[in-house]
This record gives C-alpha cells, sequence and structure tokens, in this order.
C-alpha cells in the first residue's frame, strides 16, 4: 500500500464486494465511502456490506479498518477518515477496479482479503503546487489531479493563479483580468543559455468563478483543500497589463512572454490593498469556506518603490525603515484582510525574511529548511517545500533522454528520503512543521502528459512521507507494485527505467543548472532581508 499504514495485520478469511453492494452508516462518512469507490457503484442502505462507525476518539483523519468473512466495517473519527479508509480498501482490491466501471473486470466480485488496519496521518498539509499561469491548464485536468491526489492521500491543492506570465481567474469586479490579462500572444521555448526564440503560439485561459466552485466543491467531496495564490507585490506584469495605474509607476506592462522574473511590482498605496481585498472577496465567495489562501511575496523587485517619491513618502508616514520593511507591511495588511475573511495568509519564505509577518502566518521555505526552522522558531507555522527535494519540474536524471526541465537531478528516492521535521530541530520547532508540498512549476510543462510525467511517481514518496512522516523501508518494492494502479488509472508516469521514447520530447541539456548548487546559494541568501530580489 503507498501510503504505508501506521499498522496493518493479515487475518483469516475475505469477503467479495459486488457493484451494488450496501454501505450503512452515518450519512456524511457513508457518502464519502461512496465518492471514494466510484467503481463499486455501492448504495446506500441500514445495514450491509460495508459498515461505517465514527468513533469521537478517534482524530478526524484517523480510522481502522477491517475486513473479514463477515464484511468490511470502518471506524473513522469523521468524514475524513472515512474516506482514507475507503482508499485503503481500494488498494486491497486488484488493479483493474482502478478502471472506469466499463473497463475490464467490472460487473463482477471483487474478493477482499482479511486485514486490520489501523492508520492516522503524521502531518496534516500533505500538499501539491500547480503552477497554471506559465501555462494553462484546463478545469478537467485539475479536476483529474484533484482524483489522483486523494488516491494517494494527498488533501492540499495549492494552485498558483497568477504570475508575470497569466492571470488565471475571472473577476467580474476587475474583468480585464480576464479579458487581458489571461493570454500571451507567444511563448518562450529556448532553453537556459540558448538564443531567444518564440514559439509565436497564443497561449491563455482562466477558470471562471463557477470553474472555481465546481473544483473546490469536488476537492472538499474528496478530502482536498483548494489554497489559491494570489502571488503579490512581484511578478506583476500581467495584472499591470490590464490595470496600470495599480502599479508602482504606472506604466503598462505587457503579458510577460518569457520566463525569469520582470521588475513588475504593485504598488503598496491603499487603491492596491482595496483592489486585493475585492478580489479576496470574489475568489472566497467563489471557493466557499478557505482556510488557507497564498499571497506570495517571493523573489520581488523593489526598485521602481525605491525610486518612487510618493511610496516612499508613505513608508516614512507608516514609520518604516526600509523597502523590505515596507514589503512586510503590505503582506501583513493583506493578512489582516484574510483574517477578517477568516482565511490565514500563506507566504513564500522571502515574506518572512523581508520583515514580521501576523504571528498567523504560514510560512513555505522553498528556499531550504535552514530558513524553515528560523521562521519555526519564531512562533510560524510551516510547510516544507525545498527546491530539493520537492520541486518536481527538476529533471529526474542528468540526461539528455529526459525531456527539457529547469534543471537536475531529483530522483524519487530523493523525494523518499526527505524528513519534513527533521530530527535536530527541537520539540516546539517540530511541532510547527503543518507538513510538506511538491512544487510543479510549469515554464517547461506544457500538457498534462507532461505533467503527469513530472509528478507521478515521485508523487507517490510525497504522499509516503507526508502520510507516515518518512518512507518506510519497503517502500521501493511496495511502489513497483503500485505501478500497477496508475497504468489502470492511465497516468503516464516516468517509468523507473527512464523515459519510453516518446516521452523524451525536446532533448534536456544535462548539467546546465544543478540543484546542489542552486541550494547552496538559495541558503546564503536566506540571511539577507534585502534578498527579494529573484534568487535563481
Amino acid at each position: 500500500m503507498i501510503p504505508r499504514p501506521r499498522l496493518i495485520r493479515h487475518l483469516s478469511g475475505s469477503y467479495e464486494l459486488t457493484p451494488g453492494s450496501v454501505v450503512s452508516g452515518p450519512t456524511e462518512a457513508a457518502d464519502a465511502v461512496r465518492v471514494a469507490l466510484p467503481g463499486l457503484d455501492l448504495r446506500p442502505g441500514d445495514s450491509g456490506d460495508i459498515d461505517v462507525r465514527l468513533d469521537p476518539d478517534l482524530g478526524p483523519e484517523a480510522y481502522r479498518l477491517v475486513t473479514g468473512s463477515r464484511g468490511v466495517e470502518i471506524t473513522a473519527g469523521g468524514r475524513a477518515g472515512a474516506f482514507h479508509a475507503a482508499q485503503t480498501l481500494h488498494q486491497l482490491l486488484p488493479d483493474a477496479s482502478y478502471r472506469t466501471p466499463a473497463g475490464p473486470g467490472h460487473g463482477r466480485a471483487w474478493s477482499v482479503p482479511g486485514v486490520r488496519v489501523e492508520d492516522e496521518p503524521v502531518f496534516g498539509w500533505r500538499g501539491l503546487h500547480l503552477d497554471v499561469a506559465r501555462h494553462f491548464f484546463p478545469k478537467r485536468e485539475v479536476l483529474r489531479l484533484v482524483d489522483l491526489m486523494a488516491a494517494h492521500k494527498l488533501n492540499r491543492l495549492h494552485l498558483h493563479l497568477v504570475d508575470d506570465q497569466g492571470w488565471r481567474v475571472e473577476s467580474r469586479a476587475y474583468p480585464l483580468l480576464h479579458e487581458v490579462a489571461s493570454h500571451r500572444p507567444r511563448t518562450a521555448v529556448h532553453q537556459r543559455g540558448e538564443p531567444e526564440l518564440y514559439d509565436e503560439t497564443p497561449h491563455g485561459g482562466h477558470y471562471t468563478l463557477d470553474d472555481l466552485a465546481e473544483i473546490a466543491a469536488y476537492a472538499r467531496a474528496r478530502e482536498v483543500v483548494v489554497v489559491p495564490e494570489i502571488d503579490v507585490p512581484g511578478h506583476a506584469s500581467a495584472v499591470l497589463a490590464a490595470y496600470p495605474e495599480l502599479g508602482a509607476t504606472g506604466e503598462r506592462y505587457d503579458v510577460l512572454d518569457r520566463w525569469g522574473v520582470s521588475p513588475a511590482i504593485l504598488s503598496p498605496l491603499p487603491p492596491t490593498v482595496e483592489f486585493l481585498a475585492t478580489i479576496f472577496d470574489e475568489l472566497i465567495g467563489a471557493l466557499g469556506p478557505t482556510p488557507f489562501v497564498h499571497i506570495g511575496g517571493d523573489e520581488v523587485v523593489l526598485d521602481h518603490w525605491t525610486a518612487s517619491a510618493e511610496i516612499d513618502a508613505y513608508r516614512v508616514s507608516l514609520g518604516l525603515e526600509s523597502m523590505p520593511a515596507l514589503q512586510a507591511w503590505f503582506l501583513r495588511r493583506l493578512a489582516d484582510a484574510l483574517a477578517e475573511r477568516g482565511a490565514r495568509a500563506v507566504v513564500w519564505d522571502e515574506a518572512f525574511v523581508s520583515g514580521e509577518l501576523r504571528r498567523d502566518t504560514v510560512v513555505m521555505p522553498w528556499r531550504g529548511m535552514g530558513v524553515g526552522r528560523r521562521a519555526a522558531a519564531a512562533g510560524h507555522d510551516v510547510v516544507a517545500t525545498p527546491v530539493f527535494p520537492l520541486y518536481f519540474d527538476y529533471a529526474e536524471s542528468s540526461s539528455p533522454e529526459e525531456p527539457a526541465a529547469i534543471g537536475d537531478t531529483i530522483t524519487v528516492a530523493d523525494v523518499a528520503a526527505f524528513v519534513p521535521a527533521p530530527a535536530d530541530w527541537t520539540d516546539e520547532e517540530r511541532s510547527r512543521v503543518l507538513g510538506a508540498q511538491a512544487q510543479l512549476w510549469t515554464e517547461r510543462i506544457a500538457d498534462a502528459r507532461t505533467l503527469d510525467y513530472r509528478i507521478w511517481p515521485r508523487a507517490c514518496a510525497l504522499a509516503e512521507v507526508t502520510w507516515g512522516g518518512q518512507a518506510g523501508p519497503d517502500f521501493a518494492e511496495r511502489l513497483r507494485a503500485h505501478l500497477g494502479r496508475l497504468d489502470a488509472l492511465g497516468v503516464e508516469y516516468r517509468p523507473p527505467a527512464g523515459p519510453r521514447p516518446w516521452q523524451r520530447r525536446r532533448p534536456y541539456r544535462a548539467g546546465a543548472v544543478r540543484v546542489a548548487d542552486v541550494m547552496d546559494r538559495l541558503e546564503s541568501m536566506t540571511h539577507d532581508a534585502e534578498s527579494t530580489r529573484p534568487s535563481v
């Protein structure tokens, strides 16, 4: 099984589940089991083949699963626990059970072996980040990703909705955001160190607010929380293509057609805060109850703030000593606005380094666990997101057979070896680690097939580590067996032996960016409060 349960004991006996089997128990928990096992076409009833009970002494995601000759018994701490128990039950069935109900093997009974499983996750944040700003992925791909996450007990989908290269969500209050800022006329296709080359093909797209509402409801039914990101105050070319008056200079930008970071930056003055508060209202109104909203704070070029007499005077009026302190103030004001709306702010680690944040702001230390430890020691909750080994846009080997990637190398074994709460941290610091999350930046991920290749099976290792705290010693063996489930699900993962011929695409220039060198540089930058500039 992946992730490996805390306790699994094999029992004698077995039970046959057939399409139309009955699931009984409290409505919400029984419905969770039905959602988790769509291929069985389970029917509700007062008593049946799968009996679900709730135990308030268990944690909300904890469960006990017992199968044998008398049927299937699930005892859960809440809806989430019942859903996870059903996913574990699914992994007891043959690989063919992961195919659609019309596929081979369906319409017959599935034999469930006798087991007793007792399980609960170590971390509550088990996440995947998807950048839909650099390359847009339509709603159908997001819903499919939710299903795959749920099958692996991953439960946070971080959608990077805004960047220099595109704005990806409808705004009824500021319609130029989706009318102008959501598309670009062309996209850079050259690799690092090569002459500039563009595809001259328009690229764009956005989610309507109704799309977001649908995605959030679909995710909630599968115990996945959507975490939207509006990245500010930098990465602002697309916003300023639509509303240049929100910038520090008033000049109009084009939606960026190349990679990297531009000097485009939003103004920190009150009209910008009002604009973003309206965007938050639209987002939260569409998503429903939203416990977390990411506001970025990374790779900010503050030159235009420094050059602006109006912004500098505003800084002085607030009693702030530096422009990084003004950025910290700006992000704190946005976090206050989110708190008023029932959401906690999440930021990248530059925002922590720049100045004092609201104490309840969650920090994502992408530049390494050293700055993550400092954030935890300062009292912030932390979600581990270091480039190594959790940036899945990096190649899995230093081979030209790999499809083009930002750098190398991050392997499945690297992910499996990661420990989100290191043993040498203090107990207090470790208690601040909410979990971990892998990042998929999509400069070189332009389609769903490449997305599959980059995510899987590395995300299987992520699921193992975030559920159990560390990978079990037999993870590699279990992963080999698990690949049959991915095959049945139609996932075009990277084979352990390397890419298939059609997965190679544009050859990768191995060694152009080495992740070990990147991490050394990033770690040194985290000690400088002025290090908000682009770090890579």
